[in-house]
C-alpha cells in the first residue's frame, strides 16, 4: 500500500438507494406500460389488409359526414322543398332514386351518415367510461364494493338489452340524447368484466406490491399504475362497440324511438317500411341504408380486430 492511501481518510461505504427513491422520486413506482408508440401502432394496424381495409372504410365515412353540409343544402333534405320526382327508380342526375317527397336517396344517405356516426360515437363514450370506472374500481376493492358492483354488472347481463335500451328511451323520450343515453345504460357490462379482469390480472404484479410499499394512495394506483395497462383493452373494445353502437342506433330509429325530424339510416330504413317501398318494389329505397348500415360495421369491426393483434403479442396477424 503506497504512502498517498495510507493517509486517505477511510470512506464511509456507499449504501444503495430503492428504485424509486431518490431525490425528488414520487411516492409510488412507475408501472411498466403496455401502450404502443403511436406510429408503430398505427403502422402495425395499416400492415394488415383487413386493418387498412377498415380504416379506409372508417376514415371515407367520416370524411363524407364532416363535408356534407359543404354540397347539401337544407333545401335538400326538406320534405316541402323537394322538386324531384316521386318515388322515381334510379336516373340520371339521381343516381340512387327518390323517395315519396322528391329527395334523393343519395343525399338522405350521406347525411344520415352524419347522426348515425354521431350517436355512435357518443354512445361509445359513454360506455367506455361507465364500463371502465365499474371495472377499475370493482377489481381494486374486491371487499364489498367489489362485489357490490359485479352484482350489479350481473343484473344488467341477465336484462335483455333492446327491451330495456326500448323502454329507456321510451321513457326518456324521442331524441338522439335519449337513444345515445340508452346505448351507453345498456352497453357497458361487458366492457366492465373485461377491464375487472384485466385489473385483477395488472394487480397481481410484482410493481403493484412496490407501489404499495412505497405509500402510493388507491387514486395513485388506478390512474398511474392500473390504467395505464387496462387501456389498450379499452380501445379494442371502444373499436368494437362503435360497431354494435351504430346498429343499436339504426334498430332504436327505425323502431320509430328517434328524433322524426332528423335525418338517420334508422329513419331512413322507418320511412321505407312505413311508406309501402316493399310492395311498390322501391328497392332503391330500402337497399342504400341497409347497406351503408353493413359497411361501415364491418369496417369498425375490422379495426377492432386489427387492432385486438396489434396489441395481443400472443396472436400474430394473418
Amino acid at each position: 500500500m503506497s504512502a498517498t492511501d495510507q493517509s486517505r481518510p477511510p470512506q464511509p461505504p456507499q449504501q444503495r438507494q430503492p428504485a424509486g427513491a431518490g431525490p425528488g422520486a414520487d411516492i409510488e413506482e412507475k408501472a411498466p406500460s403496455r401502450l404502443v408508440p403511436v406510429w408503430r401502432f398505427t403502422v402495425a394496424v395499416l400492415r394488415m389488409p383487413s386493418g387498412l381495409f377498415g380504416v379506409l372504410v372508417m376514415l371515407g365515412f367520416v370524411v363524407l359526414a364532416l363535408a356534407c353540409p359543404l354540397f347539401i343544402h337544407p333545401s335538400d333534405l326538406s320534405v316541402t322543398q323537394a322538386t324531384g320526382p316521386l318515388l322515381a327508380s334510379p336516373r340520371h342526375g339521381y343516381l340512387l332514386g327518390t323517395d315519396p317527397a322528391g329527395r334523393s336517396v343519395l343525399t338522405l344517405v350521406l347525411w344520415g351518415s352524419r347522426t348515425s356516426l354521431a350517436i355512435g360515437v357518443m354512445a361509445t363514450a359513454l360506455t367506455m367510461v361507465l364500463g371502465a370506472t365499474i371495472g377499475l374500481l370493482a377489481g381494486h376493492f374486491q371487499g364489498h364494493v367489489g362485489r357490490l358492483l359485479m352484482h350489479v354488472t350481473d343484473w344488467f347481463i341477465a336484462l335483455p338489452s333492446l327491451p330495456l335500451a326500448i323502454a329507456l328511451a321510451a321513457v326518456l323520450g324521442q331524441g338522439a340524447a335519449s337513444i345515445t343515453i340508452a346505448i351507453g345504460v345498456t352497453s357497458w357490462t361487458g366492457t366492465a368484466r373485461l377491464v375487472r379482469a384485466q385489473t385483477l390480472a395488472v394487480e397481481a404484479r410484482p410493481f403493484i406490491e412496490r407501489a404499495r410499499a412505497l405509500g402510493a394512495t388507491d387514486t395513485q394506483l388506478i390512474t398511474r399504475q392500473v390504467l395505464p395497462n387496462v387501456m389498450p383493452l379499452i380501445l379494442v373494445s371502444s373499436t368494437l362497440t362503435v360497431a354494435s353502437a351504430i346498429l343499436s342506433e339504426a334498430t332504436l330509429t327505425f323502431l320509430g324511438l328517434g328524433d322524426p325530424t332528423s335525418v338517420s339510416w334508422g329513419s331512413l330504413l322507418n320511412n321505407a317500411f312505413m311508406q309501402g317501398a316493399v310492395t311498390a318494389g322501391a328497392w332503391w329505397y330500402l337497399v342504400p341504408p341497409g347497406i351503408a348500415i353493413l359497411v361501415i360495421v364491418l369496417g369498425f369491426t375490422l379495426v377492432g380486430r386489427a387492432v385486438e393483434h396489434v396489441l395481443n403479442a400472443r396472436v400474430q396477424p394473418r
